[in-house]
């Protein structure tokens, strides 16, 4: 089981890491090379994937009497394309739900790293 769950969070952050390739650097980019944000998007993003729960023990997946109800037996569609376009779709909701939740941290954030001194000049056009 921890190698399923283990696969599962190495694609979801593949995944993460193409979504965010798509959007600008600045904040996106930057904002979700932050560890802890980046994290938060990963959790977002495992919590609401059908059939993925991590609060669920090992013994409790293993030991389902009944095929189902088992945990991996939700209504996740079968077709390759439809999981990525779900799981995608899960990631631009995570990155929108973080940015608004975390818009004070972010601008912060982002302000420290930004100094005016380092800044290119706008002066000679």
């Amino acid at each position: 089981m921890k190698t399923v769950v283990k696969l599962t969070q190495q694609s979801v952050i593949s995944e993460i890491e193409s979504v965010l390739h798509t959007y600008p650097y600045q904040p996106y980019q930057q904002v979700f090379a932050v560890p802890d944000l980046r994290q938060e998007l990963i959790s977002f993003v495992i919590d609401r994937l059908p059939g993925v729960d991590s609060r669920v023990s090992e013994s409790q997946i293993l030991l389902a009497e009944n095929p189902k109800e088992s945990f991996f037996n939700h209504k996740l569609s079968r077709n390759p394309l439809e999981q990525k376009l779900h799981l995608q779709n899960l990631i631009h909701q995570g990155i929108f739900s973080i940015m608004q939740a975390k818009a004070e941290f972010i601008s912060q954030h982002l302000c420290e790293t930004i100094q005016p001194g380092f800044q290119p000049s706008n002066w000679f056009g």
